[in-house]
Order: structure tokens, then sequence, then C-alpha cells
């Protein structure tokens, strides 16, 4: 067996320590032991609160209707470590040692899963009001804000900008969100795609401003390149993310042009026996023929069964999902699934100024992604699609009253 599986029959416990104890990390713990991994699993959180899942935050925590959204996971049971409030600071890769704030932490595999971090607006550090909204006690701090019903703005009209500009107009607050690109989600959706999204911001009493960059910002305002002053008892930026790798300079692993660690398709690292999985690592797709780096929930939990299995040695597993994705925004279900930028056909089902509807990017007659807005069957039926690579019929595949899964060729 390789240095990275568990040698059967051996009386010296292997030791896994698992960095990061959020979705990806937690879900690595658990299916080690799901898996029949009988050694020590440490699990290190940089956080002190018991391990969470964040899609609520910017929804049922942040308004107040949930306290939390702690996993509903028994670690004493399954014989985890937890080590929270515990920040990774380096790896010794060749001593197999993992330096944190409260000492050195040895091992015989590490996995890497600290996820993403927010990027933070230029300028805009230290000033009173301004929010981010990532963590448990980033949507603690916000949730007041919201409940004194504030005006807000929003820089950035991505998926989380969308998100919280829903639940601060479900508070009874104002909101403007500002975005430097001519349409939101202009770094995720192509242009003839996103832009009928922009109706959903009026539509919900949400100002939108496109081609707007911040100036600069001040306590209790925002200031535009054209000058214009926008009143905000409270900013909230969301302008992306990215892999919250930066302590692993100097470590020898190797990271991507993004900060991502460079997984390979069984989502080992450049370094023997470390793993990386969530939204910290990228991965070679052969289904796509690129590497992809996936910032979403189904990603972190699809990994760690691909990372367990391969560190017990169970199976010689490669990473290569469809990837998928959800959003709830101005009384949307939006869902996403695959990865459409190799794609030479798009097609529309539904119109898009209506309530529900769907598009679907082809490759060579086959179906690569697909985005549906209000239509959960065409996304369960297209995914499927995706995986098995059927062929599909354009044609049929363009009336929206036609089940996908009727419109193969």
């Amino acid at each position: 067996m390789s240095d990275q599986t568990q040698e059967k029959g051996t009386s010296q416990p292997r030791r896994v320590v698992v960095v990061g104890a959020g979705m990806a990390g937690v879900q690595t713990a658990v299916a080690l032991r799901e898996q029949g991994f009988t050694g020590t699993v440490t699990l290190i959180g940089a956080e002190p609160h018991q391990p969470y899942d964040r899609p609520p935050l910017s929804k049922a925590v942040l308004l107040g209707k949930a306290e939390g959204s702690a996993f509903d996971i028994d670690f004493e049971s399954l014989g985890l470590e937890l080590r929270l409030g515990c920040e990774a600071l380096a790896v010794r890769s060749e001593a197999h040692v993992l330096d944190t704030s409260a000492g050195p932490v040895p091992y015989d595999v590490l996995v890497l899963a600290t996820g993403a971090e927010p990027v933070r607006l230029p300028g805009a550090e230290g000033v009173p009001g301004v929010h981010l909204l990532r963590t448990l006690d980033d949507a603690e701090r916000l949730r007041p804000v919201l409940a004194e019903q504030h005006d807000i703005v929003v820089v950035g009209a991505g998926w989380i900008g969308a998100e919280f500009a829903t639940a601060a107009r479900e508070a009874g607050c104002a909101v403007t969100v500002v975005e430097a690109a001519d349409r939101p989600l202009a770094g995720a959706l192509p242009a003839e795609v996103a832009a009928p999204m922009a109706a959903w911001y009026a539509d919900s009493g949400t100002v939108l401003r496109t081609r707007a960059r911040v100036e600069r910002v001040e306590p209790g305002a925002v200031v535009l390149d054209d000058g214009s002053r926008l009143p905000a008892g409270a900013v909230v930026v969301g302008i992306g993310a990215r892999p919250a790798t930066g302590w692993l300079a100097g470590s020898g692993i190797e990271l991507g042009e993004c900060g991502d660690v460079l997984a390979d398709d069984r989502l080992r690292t450049s370094v023997p026996d470390v793993y990386a999985v969530g939204d910290c690592a990228s991965f070679p797709s052969g289904r796509y023929g690129e590497r992809l780096l996936i910032h979403h929930w189904d990603n972190a939990l699809q990994g760690p069964r691909t990372v367990a299995a391969n560190v017990i040695g169970l199976t010689p597993e490669v990473y290569d999902p469809v990837p998928y994705f959800w959003s709830e925004q101005f009384g949307r279900f939006v869902q996403y699934a695959g990865h459409h930028t190799s794609a030479d056909t798009t097609l529309r089902r539904g119109d898009p100024s209506g309530p529900a509807w769907t598009v679907c990017w082809l490759r060579e007659g086959r179906l690569v992604a697909l985005l549906a807005v209000g239509r959960p069957r065409d996304l369960a039926q297209g995914r499927r699609l995706i995986e098995s690579g059927t062929p599909m019929d354009p044609d049929l595949l363009a009336d929206p009253a036609r089940p996908l899964k009727a419109a193969t060729a």
C-alpha cells in the first residue's frame, strides 16, 4: 500500500489531523469513521464555536429565526477529538507536524479543509458599520442591524450579496446594492443569462446600482466614483472569496494562482500524506477538461468521501463530481448544476421574465450545465443527464412543457 493509506493489521493507530471545522472538515472526519477508520481523528477549528453549517447564516440565523446552525453530530460517540479556538499556523511536512496556536500537532495524514475567506474592500477595514458575512460571529453582529431597520448598502451583486439583500428587505431595511460590473452575477454567469435577474432587485424594492465603483466608505455613507453619496447605517461587503491558504506559505504544498491548494484527482496535494478538500482546493476534472475551484456547499459535502476512501485505501476513488449549488433570493429558488464554460450551445426553457425558467448548456449535443429558476425537476433530471452524458435533442429540450428526461436524442 502507498504511504497515504492505512496499513491493515498495524498495531500503531494512525493519526489523521483535519484542519478546518466547517462542512468539508467535519464531513471528512465523519466519513473516516463511516468507512471504518479506527485511528485517531483530530479536528482543528480556528473558531471557538461548535462546528456549524454556513448556509443558514444568510437566512434563518441572520433574521433571528434560529440561534445557530451547529451540526447535529455526536463527535464524542464517533471518537472525534475537537480542538476549537485553535488556529493553524504552518505545516512542517518533512516532520509530519502541524504548528498551531496551541502548539505542535503531529500527524500521519493531514487533511486541509480551511475553506475560503471573504475578499475585503480596500480602505474599508476599521470603518465603523462595515460588515462581512462569512462566520457565525458575522451573522450575530448583523442581526441587530437588520432588527433596527438601518439603511444598508451592499457592495457586490453576487450570490451572497443577493441573499443578504433578500434577508435585509424581509427585515424591512432600505437596501441599495452597488456592483462594479454591468449586471448581477457578472463573474458567475454569461450576460444574456444574468441580465434578467436585475429585475428581481427592483421587484423586491431593492435599489441596484450597476457600473458603480466604491470610491471610499465613511462612517454613515458610501461614496461612489461618480461622486454620489449613499447613506448607510451599515455596509455589507460581498465581493467574493478566496481560499484561506495564506498560512501554508513555505510548506512546500503547491498553490495555484488563486491561492488554491492544487490537489490531484484523488484530492492529494503535492506533499505526501497531505490531502485538501472543499473551498480551499482545486482539482482536475476529466469531465470538463480543466481544473475546478468550487466554493459551494455540495463540493464540501461530496469531496470528504473521496478523501476518506483514499486515506483508508478502500478504493482508488477519483473525484470528478457534477458541481451543484443553490441560492434563495428575492422569492426565487435558483439552482445550478455542471460547468458551462466549455459549452457550444445555449438553450432556454421558458420565459426569463417569468417566475420559472431554465437555461441549458450543451457541448457536442450533450448537457454540460443548467441553471434552473423555480424548476427543481429540471435540475434533478438535468443533473443525472449531465452525469450520464446522454445525447440530447435541442428542439425537444427547448420545450419547457417537456420533461428533460424526455428530451434525449
